[in-house]
């Protein structure tokens, strides 16, 4: 039984830490809007209310240091809310640095150093004048029947009665009542009674669930939403209701059993409707381990499989009720596979805020002034992509703010704002996300790169490259035009780590520079890596599979069109003169070419292309396998699917294999597009040219 409540206590220490890293995600955010906008009280409650939970629940799950530490900033921030102190961006650097502490005491890792939440602490007093309150001896009160009551001038007082029922799993979840009891005692003058109607007879008490409740009454100045954020960790486990205290009525009235009843359930006259704390017996939401959520999502990959060999099996079979369950496993199957995509979903907005304090902190350490924007923070992708995303958005923007903004001084020379402008976006763009972090600084040398490349021996000195090709080197392992190195930059790895976690992803990236206006770099990016729509084609006896996402149409290619073409791979779409690849040719597969072709075509970057195959077998859910470290390298490839049969087939990816034919028809002096092209347009207009 021990092993149990210690099991538990530990499990939901770990769902506080989960918590707890989202305040301190939110705080961080809320803070930096603080710095633009010292006077929004809004923004002072929101950073108020996130230390108090913190504090309050930190110190109910055993983070008593965490507690007594963030007890300090929440003061300071309580006299901001009352007109005590005044918000400037020392205090809002200083918290900055005291949340940098608050992670360290919440993971409990080395990280964690006493001295320094001792100097935040000391520079705390001395910039707000307030003493810690743990060296005062103002720690949490005990809890009483009676607290002292707060001396906040200029608030009015209101009175609460509160009705608090630990539920059977209360004291399993790691929770302990009495300190809430104590937290509250905090927010005014507390009367607080016992009710002991529920503790059953000695032989029917189970000694891990609490029977005893509370009727409390709170004289305060607080707002509700500070009684509310008390119980934030328990108000799924506990009956709980807050009802204002008619002004006739004693401050503590008896706690009988049937009494408590009619409050839960009868309001009493004249405080009808203004019940303000009533939750559902079952939560809204349920966290689950990320690692569970792997393991289901690759269980709805089995069955796709599984699904796919029945469906093949069914239409071999006359049995018309086989059909009949083989078409319902399919339907099932399907709603299942997007419920389960639905789950991994999620906005990257988490993930751009974070970005918040980088910018800040740098902005501070270079001498710049950067603001950073956000646009389509709402944008969805997979969670594996998001967790995976963090590392290249980050060198992207230390290497904008490090090379791409100008000093202050020369901005202004230039015609520009003072204040640089950083902007992170999040788009869709068929099965693809496309993320872009872009600057107005003054954009890429790259005649500095190329003679960079050339002193690294990366290149010939006579050595012709177009714009793409010269901004790919900034991408090759070691590469740096910093002419000294710096705690931010100058060393050579960032960009290379954005290439290769880039194509780990799958992903393509898309640099776009101008001279002197800044410099725009696009992270193209699938939304999923576990299942895909594809479509299923044939090249001889090779299997390939074609994502569904970026498919326009179907058409034929004769033999009669191929000799029209006087042998160049183009081919008329309605008027359209779009241009295909062979993939036989392109792979090499040496087999008969059938009478008629089918051509797939399908939009990318470089506008409408075409991929010609013996046959086109049909749509197909694709659960996308990786081939490993030895294929790394095969970027034309995205992976592999086991069809229902228990034959491989392969992802192509249409970007990549455009690609590559347009690198192998200049090399071979050919042109790879027709005159007005959607590659020369983007080059003339200085757009994004694909790397």
């Amino acid at each position: 039984m021990q092993q149990n409540i210690l099991g538990n206590a530990e499990q939901f220490k770990q769902s506080f830490r989960e918590e707890a890293r989202e305040i301190l995600v939110e705080l961080e955010s809320a803070l930096l809007e603080l710095n633009e906008s010292p006077q929004d009280m809004e923004l002072v409650g929101r950073v108020f209310r996130g230390l108090h939970t913190v504090k309050g629940s930190g110190s109910m799950f055993g983070f008593e240091q965490l507690a007594a530490f963030t007890h300090n900033l929440e003061n300071a921030f309580d006299a901001v809310r009352n007109g005590r102190l005044t918000i400037d961006s020392g205090l809002v650097d200083l918290t900055l640095s005291a949340l940098d502490q608050m992670r360290a005491m919440l993971e409990e890792d080395a990280a964690d150093d006493p001295a320094a939440r001792a100097m935040v602490l000391e520079r705390l007093v001395q910039l707000t004048g307030i003493e810690d309150a743990h060296k005062t001896g103002s720690t949490p009160a005990t809890p009483a029947t009676s607290a002292p009551e707060p001396s906040r001038p200029g608030g009015a007082l209101h009175r609460w009665k509160i009705h608090f029922q630990p539920g059977p799993e209360f004291l399993l979840n790691g929770a302990n009542p009495l300190l809430l009891v104590r937290e509250l005692a905090q927010l005014g003058k507390l009367s607080v009674r016992a009710c002991m109607s529920q503790v059953p007879p000695l032989r029917e008490l189970d000694p891990e669930r609490c029977y005893v409740g509370w009727e409390l009454h709170l004289e305060t100045d607080s707002a509700i939403e500070a009684i509310r954020d008390v119980f934030i960790f328990v108000e799924d486990a506990c009956e709980l209701s807050i009802d204002p205290i008619e002004e006739e009525q004693p401050l503590l009235e008896l706690c009988a059993a049937d009494a408590v009843a009619r409050a839960l359930d009868e309001p009493r006259a004249g405080s009808a409707g203004r019940r303000v704390y009533d939750k559902p017996d079952n939560a809204a939401s349920l966290r689950v381990p990320a690692a569970r959520l792997d393991q289901f999502v690759d269980l709805v990959g089995e069955l796709v499989t599984v699904q796919a060999r029945l469906s093949q099996i069914a239409s071999r079979s006359e049995d018309a009720e086989v059909g009949a369950v083989s078409e319902e496993i399919e339907r099932l199957t399907a709603a299942l596979r997007e419920t389960s995509m639905n789950i991994r979903m999620m906005p990257i907005r988490g993930t751009f805020e974070k970005f918040r304090r980088l910018v800040h902190d740098l902005a501070r350490d270079l001498g710049k002034d950067v603001e950073l924007t956000i646009e389509g923070a709402e944008t969805e992708l997979d969670k594996t992509v998001i967790d995976q995303l963090g590392d290249p958005l980050m060198h992207l923007i230390r290497n904008s703010m490090d090379h791409g903004i100008e000093p202050a001084e020369l901005r202004v020379a230039r015609g520009k704002r003072s204040m640089a402008k950083i902007h992170l976006s999040a788009r869709y763009s068929g099965a693809s996300v496309l993320v872009s972090v872009t600057d107005d600084g003054g954009g890429i040398n790259a005649e500095a790169v190329r003679a960079r490349a050339v002193e690294r021996g990366l290149i010939a000195a006579d050595a012709q490259l177009s714009e793409a090709e010269t901004f790919a080197l900034i991408f090759q392992p070691g590469f740096s035009t910093a002419k000294q190195v710096t705690d931010v930059s100058g060393r050579g790895v960032g960009m290379d780590v954005v290439r290769q976690r880039v194509e780990s992803l799958r992903g393509t990236i898309d640099v776009a520079s101008r001279p002197g206006q800044g410099t725009s770099v696009t992270l193209r990016l699938p939304l999923t890596l576990a299942i895909i729509d594809g479509l299923l084609v044939r090249v001889a006896a090779q299997l390939f599979v074609l994502p569904l996402g970026s498919t326009l149409e179907c058409i034929e290619l004769t033999r009669e069109e191929i000799e029209k073409a006087n042998g160049r791979r183009m081919v008329n779409v309605r008027g359209e003169i779009v241009p295909y690849i062979r993939l036989r040719e392109h792979f090499n597969i040496r087999a008969e070419l059938p009478k008629i072709e089918q051509i797939m075509v399908v939009e990318t970057d470089e506008g409408r292309y075409g991929f010609a195959v013996d046959e086109v077998l049909g749509d197909c859910q694709t659960v996308i396998k990786s081939l490993g470290r030895f294929y790394r390298h095969v970027q034309m490839i995205s992976g592999a699917t086991i069809l229902g049969d228990g034959t491989v087939a392969l992802i192509l990816d249409p970007q990549r294999l455009v690609q590559d034919s347009l690198r192998e028809a200049v090399q071979r002096g050919v042109r790879g597009r027709p005159e007005g092209s959607a590659t020369g347009r983007r080059k003339a207009e200085g757009l994004p040219v694909k790397i």
